[in-house]
């Protein structure tokens, strides 16, 4: 017999009517297990709880459903618990490269979470700090790039005590999951989602400098100019000149709730 899901957040994409629509439709087919579901604003639906986005690091969930396209996925995770499993259903999106179902099965796929019949799928996340700043953590990637667009910087950067240092624009550090996104986009290759692995891409080096997949060790990049760092494409931060960054894997991976086995999900969703 199925566990019962006692506690559910939903986070619907902001703007979107059709995200809202699914997410009261999920709410009706949840109803007869009478689970508490938690609601971010402006979203109210009879017989839910509206909380905060940021009251919902310190709710005891037993799941949270993304109603969205891949972004409201990227949020979702920096809110929820760190061990809290998600559902991705893509509503509005593009690709959905993230998401498990869509409207057209989204029926389906919580009946059976309600059957107990899903499973885990894990993927390794990244976060990143100074020595005085931690950033939050980021499930695709984290890019450092210069802020001045008419100076390039020099970046160095240091792995497992071997040192590169050459000027660039900046360099983006990426999870396979990550590698669909910002990387991909500047020519970098599909690492398998679920390896331990990280991708590291120069973005526009001087010199020629390879893409590199690395196991999932500490990279630390200082820049010699006023830097941006962004977490998961959504989130912008200041970096000094000179300020160290450590990226590291971080301590908790994001749980998918999953329905149906895939292999190749990027390929697929990609539309090779």
């Amino acid at each position: 017999m199925a566990e019962a899901i006692s506690n559910v957040a939903i986070i619907t994409k902001r703007g979107s009517a059709d995200a809202q629509k699914a997410a009261k439709r999920i709410v009706d087919l949840f109803r007869p297990q009478k689970p508490t579901v938690y609601l971010t604003e402006p979203l109210t639906i009879d017989g839910t709880r509206v909380v905060e986005t940021e009251e919902l690091k310190d709710l005891k969930l037993d799941m949270a459903i993304a109603v969205g396209g891949d972004g409201t996925t990227l949020r979702t995770f920096r809110y929820i618990p760190n061990c809290c499993p998600l559902l991705s259903v893509n509503v509005g999106g593009n690709r959905g490269v993230l998401s498990e179902t869509g409207i057209e099965s989204m029926d389906d796929s919580i009946r059976a979470i309600l059957g107990g019949q899903f499973f885990y799928e894990r993927r390794i996340r990244l976060i990143s700090g100074t020595q005085h700043t931690m950033f939050p953590p980021a499930l695709n990637d984290i890019v450092l790039v210069r802020q001045n667009p008419v100076r390039t910087p020099v970046v160095t950067i240091r792995i497992m005590d071997d040192f590169i240092e050459q000027k660039m624009d900046g360099i983006i550090v990426s999870t396979p999951t990550g590698s669909t996104g910002h990387s991909y986009s500047m020519g970098g290759p599909l690492v398998y989602e679920k390896l331990d692995a990280l991708l590291l891409s120069p973005i526009a080096p001087m010199n020629r400098l390879p893409r590199i997949v690395l196991p999932p060790v500490d990279i630390e990049v200082s820049i010699n100019h006023d830097t941006c760092l962004i977490a998961d494409g959504q989130e912008a931060f200041h970096v000094h000149p000179e300020e160290s960054v450590t990226i590291s894997r971080y301590p908790y991976d994001a749980q998918f709730i999953r329905v149906r086995p895939r292999g190749m999900r990027q390929i697929v969703k990609l539309g090779f």
